[in-house]
This record gives structure tokens, C-alpha cells and sequence, in this order.
């Protein structure tokens, strides 16, 4: 997931969106294959220099005397908050320099990969947490224990959101950013013109919507469906309101068949009636969201609705500011399935992000990353300019900074939602190995162009349990 996952870049017209012209299944698999193959190649030299306007070296290994490297995602507010906080440290420590570069979303999470196999990745690695994608770096001995040289930094933080950066107990990762429960967008305005009533109670609520909002010429929800796993959001969110955490809690402890779990297939089924019943825009399959292409959708006036993360309000505020200002931006929760077994304040998203420590970089290197984590993780610099951004930083002891924010109402929501969640289900495609993470957006990707069945896409997931 995105994760943090939203990304600054060229925006799409939204006249130009909306006169996009829906694409046949066929069509749409074979411009996303293409597009993957694009970004795979692109992701190579998509890297922009950071920390003081001249090239930077792209790896964290090197002779001694190289400076350390960050790699960081694009997307207000975090972007340009690391950003200042790098030229900041280096400034000061002319001896532990920290060269970063940042880079979209989805071309980010094929290069990393690419670069800790290879045994150049950056000093700092950019994650979402020690399940999944760290744990195969663990397992290869790719990444550092942090146990005992980050207490400072974490003293900061909440502890469960430390214990996220956390495996058999030794802590792999410290947290960055903000914590990020993905949330339901809406333009009150559209809401309000098509006669629709906010906050959704029950998913059938959602899809009696879905004909007024069609009725007033707007795209009832927004999604971001060339970059897959936006998707994966809807399933997170039905699979758990349907059977609660235990139906993907089967599949992340690897138990044979686990997809085949009726809740869950009934889960695939609600995503393909909401698709059958042009729940989205005509071009969702190739609308991305490295451009924010999908947050414009619902500030112009495009979309109704959006399912994305709670990074989005930053972006929000950064590209549509009188929108914000307004208060024509509305949130809400996922709504209830009825007779389903989840918990109605269950949530899914991501913990935070976090920053692993290569182990292929040198040892000055790993010491100067350790001490700039130490020294400007969440100090109240950071957590001030995170507020000021819309996002909501897992620190300790923020209520009252919360409460005095101009966005009070949303960051206080968003942090109920993280503290009172009985269940904060980490973005799936962070949870499982790197291979069956593909694979889980591959299927769920045929899933919304409707090319497969729920059975079929039970069946191929079952495959890779394991792998």
C-alpha cells in the first residue's frame, strides 16, 4: 500500500479524465502490463538529488569516506518535511552527511528491491513496517538490529507503533511520518447535490448511493486502479467487515487454502457487483495515483468519493487548498456489512512508515543515520510541520497539539481511529512476501476488470501460499 504513499507529480486534467473513455477488460490488462514493464525500466533513473541540489550517489555502500544516502517517497507534507530536515542535519554535521533522494511510489518499491539484492541499497531504507517485504531483508541479513541504538528516537513514539518496526522482539525499522488509517474521502458539496446522506452506515447504504450520484453526471467513488494497490484497499475493508480479522490472519500465518475462506469470497464478489454497478469512474483502470490523479477527481468535482489513505488530506490541502479551507472535504469510516463478523471501528492502513539501516553500508555510514534518527525523529519541529501538514504523527503526548491545529477535527478523528482500533490491519501487500504481494495485485487487478472469478482468484492465490 501506499502506504504513505501519496505522491506529488504532473496532475491530469480532470476534463480530460472525465472524457477518458472506459476500456474493455482486454484492453485495460494489457495497459497495465505495458505500464508495469515502463515503470520497471523507468525506475532506474527516477531519482531526484535532495540534499543540496547536486548529484548524489544512489547506494549506501561504498569506500569509507562516502556519505550516507535516504531514499524517500514523494508527497506533501512528508516530502519536503525530510527534505528540510536533511539539508538541516548536514549543515550542522559536515562529518555525517546524508545525501537523500525521493521517488514515487511505485517505481520506489521495484528499485528498492532491486537495489538490496543487488547489495547497493541506500543507507536508510524507506519500509512500512517489519512484516513482509523487512522480514524477507532480516531473513538475508540485508538490514541492521537497531535493538538498544534508537532509544532515543523511539522514546518519542508510541509503542505500538515501535513494536510495528519490531521482529522476534529486535527492532528493525524506526518510525517516520505519520500514522495513516485509510479512510472514506467525500465532496460534501456532490453530496449534498445528489441528496446523499454522510456518514454511511452499512454498505448497502454506499451502493444505494451509487444510482443518485450517477443521476447528477459524477462518478460516484475515485480509484486509482493502474497502480493495483489502491485496490487492495477495498478488500481489506470488506474482508474484514465480512469475517473479521481471522479470514486474512489465515492467509498471513500461511495455512493451505486460506483464500478459499467463504467470507473472503464473498468479500471478491462485493467488489464486482460495486465495479457491475459503476461504482467508479469509466477510466479507473487507468487512473494512477503517483500523478494524484484520483484526489483531483473528487476536489474538481469529478468523483464523489475516495478510498485512500489518511496521507491524502495532505495532498488535499497541498493541491486544492480552498477546497480544505472550505470545509467542502468530508470523511468517514468504512461502513458496516450486515450480518458480517467484523468490528465497525476495525481499521486498515499502515502503523507508520518507518526507516530500516542497510547493512551493506559502511560502518560510518550506519552510525550517521543512527544519530540522525536519534536526533530528529518526531522532535517538535517535525511533529509540529507533520500537523501543519494535515498528517497525524504516533507521538507521545500530542492531544493538546492536535486540538490547536486548524485541521483539529480530521487529525483528531484519524488519531481516535488508531487509538480506539481494536483491530489496525497493516496494508496486506506489506504483510506478505514480496512474491505473493505481486501476485495479490496481479489477481486483485482481474478481480476489478472482472477477467476472473473470486473462485479463480482464490485458487491462484492458494498457489503461492508460502512462496
Amino acid at each position: 500500500m501506499k502506504d504513505s504513499v501519496g505522491a506529488d507529480g504532473p496532475h491530469e486534467d480532470a476534463k480530460e479524465i472525465k472524457q477518458m473513455r472506459h476500456h474493455n477488460g482486454r484492453m485495460r490488462a494489457l495497459v497495465a502490463t505495458l505500464v508495469a514493464g515502463a515503470l520497471a525500466v523507468a525506475a532506474g533513473g527516477c531519482g531526484e538529488s535532495d540534499g543540496n541540489g547536486s548529484a548524489s550517489p544512489t547506494t549506501g555502500g561504498g569506500a569509507a569516506g562516502d556519505p550516507a544516502t535516504a531514499w524517500y517517497l514523494t508527497g506533501a507534507p512528508n516530502e519536503e518535511i525530510t527534505k528540510k530536515s536533511l539539508e538541516d542535519w548536514n549543515a550542522a554535521h559536515p562529518d555525517q552527511q546524508i545525501i537523500g533522494e525521493v521517488y514515487a511510489n511505485d517505481p520506489y518499491k521495484e528499485k528498492i528491491r532491486t537495489a538490496v539484492g543487488a547489495g547497493n541499497p541506500p543507507t536508510l531504507i524507506f519500509n512500512w513496517g517489519a512484516a513482509g517485504v523487512v522480514a524477507e531483508y532480516v531473513a538475508e541479513d540485508k538490514v541492521i538490529d537497531l535493538t538498544g541504538r534508537v532509544d532515543q528516537a523511539l522514546s518519542r513514539t508510541l509503542d505500538s507503533i515501535n513494536k510495528a518496526g519490531q521482529l522476534d522482539g529486535k527492532q528493525y525499522g524506526v518510525p517516520i511520518y505519520g500514522t495513516q488509517p485509510v479512510i472514506l474521502y467525500y465532496n460534501k458539496a456532490l453530496f449534498e447535490q445528489a441528496g446523499v446522506e454522510a456518514p454511511f452506515e452499512t454498505w448497502d447504504d454506499l451502493l444505494a448511493s451509487i444510482p443518485k450520484f450517477k443521476a447528477i453526471g459524477v462518478a460516484p467513488i475515485a480509484l486509482a486502479g493502474q497502480s493495483k494497490w489502491p485496490d487492495l484497499m477495498w478488500l481489506e475493508y470488506l474482508a474484514d467487515r465480512v469475517g473479521g480479522p481471522e479470514a486474512f490472519n489465515a492467509v498471513a500465518a500461511g495455512e493451505a487454502d486460506a483464500w478459499s475462506n467463504p467470507d473472503m469470497l464473498t468479500a471478491l464478489q462485493m467488489i464486482q457487483d460495486l465495479v457491475a454497478a459503476d461504482g467508479f469512474q469509466e477510466s479507473f483502470g487507468s487512473t494512477t495515483t503517483d500523478s494524484n490523479a484520483d484526489v483531483a477527481l473528487v476536489h474538481t468535482g469529478e468523483a464523489a468519493m475516495l478510498l485512500q489513505g489518511s496521507w491524502c488530506y495532505g495532498t488535499f490541502k497541498n493541491d486544492a487548498p480552498d477546497f480544505v479551507s472550505s470545509g467542502n472535504l468530508g470523511t468517514m469510516v468504512f461502513p458496516t456489512v450486515s450480518g458480517g463478523k467484523g468490528d465497525p471501528n476495525n481499521i486498515a492502513g499502515n502503523p507508520a512508515n518507518y526507516f530500516s539501516v542497510a547493512k551493506d553500508a559502511t560502518a560510518d555510514q550506519q552510525q550517521a543515520v543512527i544519530d540522525y534518527l536519534n536526533s530528529e525523529a518526531y522532535t517538535d519541529e517535525i511533529v509540529d510541520a507533520l500537523i501543519a501538514g494535515g498528517a497525524v504523527p504516533p507521538a507521545k503526548d500530542i492531544e493538546d497539539k492536535l486540538a490547536a491545529a486548524d485541521d483539529a477535527d480530521f487529525l483528531i478523528q484519524a488519531y481516535d481511529l488508531v487509538k480506539n482500533a481494536p483491530n489496525f490491519q497493516m496494508s496486506w501487500d506489506q504483510v506478505l512476501s514480496s512474491v505473493q504481494a505481486q501476485e495479490l495485485l496481479n489477481q486483485l487487478d482481474a478481480i476489478f476488470l472482472g477477467s476472473i472469478t473470486p473462485q479463480q482468484f482464490a485458487d491462484n492465490m492458494n498457489a503461492v501460499i508460502g512462496q
